[in-house]
This record gives structure tokens, C-alpha cells and sequence, in this order.
């Protein structure tokens, strides 16, 4: 073929004009939908199929690296906010253990001030 190819359109003629001939477009399907997904995305058509090909492949490589990306970030923020849980989890086991000490060290107080009023109450008596 001499002609470049840059369209679905072009690429139907040409396969009109071989079949009349008798034969086919070799890859014309995959051809045909790489041209489908360059034109959804705006992308310019090199004009042959080798190159249409390569490039779709380059996109597509391109398109993959950008998902994991994304998925790896995803995954990272899912993981940090775990992680802060836990911390706040700790920071209250912390401070309800320090409570329980204070509370403690109130009661054996309060316990022991009972017990020495209650010794000079009696004595008093």
C-alpha cells in the first residue's frame, strides 16, 4: 500500500478497494480498533500500521504506569490513615492508663485522710 492511512474512514475505503481486488487488509480488526481508540483520544494516526501499532503500544504502556501509579499512591494513603488510628489508639491507652494511676493515688489519699480522721474522731471521743 502506498497511500497512509489516518482514519477509520480511509482505512474502510482501502478495505472496500482490496476486496473488490480480491483480497484483504492484513490486521485490518486490530487496525481498525487501534484507529477507534486514537480517535477517542485525540491521538494522531502515523499513517501505517507498524506505526500505529507502536504507538498504541507506548500509550498503553504509558496508561498502565500511570494506573499503578495511582494505585501505589491509593494504597499509601489507605496505609498512613491506619496508622494514625493506631497512633490515637495509643495516645488514649496512654492517657487512660495515666488516669487509672491518678485515680489510684486519689483513692489510697482519700483512703488514708478517712483513716487518720477516723483514728483522732475516736480519740477525741
Amino acid at each position: 500500500m502506498a497511500e497512509e492511512i489516518t482514519s477509520i474512514e480511509e482505512l474502510k475505503r482501502a478495505q472496500a478497494a482490496a476486496q473488490q481486488q480480491g483480497t484483504s487488509i492484513t490486521n485490518y480488526s486490530e487496525w481498525e480498533s487501534i484507529l477507534e481508540d486514537f480517535d477517542i483520544a485525540g491521538i494522531q494516526s502515523t499513517g501505517t500500521y507498524a506505526g500505529d501499532v507502536k504507538l498504541h503500544n507506548q500509550i498503553m504502556a504509558q496508561v498502565e504506569d500511570m494506573i499503578a501509579e495511582t494505585v501505589e499512591e491509593q494504597n499509601a494513603q489507605k496505609v498512613q490513615p491506619q496508622h494514625d488510628e493506631l497512633t490515637k489508639t495509643d495516645q488514649k491507652t496512654a492517657q487512660d492508663k495515666e488516669q487509672v494511676v491518678k485515680a489510684n493515688v486519689v483513692n489510697a489519699t482519700s483512703s488514708t485522710i478517712m483513716a487518720d480522721y477516723m483514728k483522732y474522731y475516736h480519740l477525741l471521743s
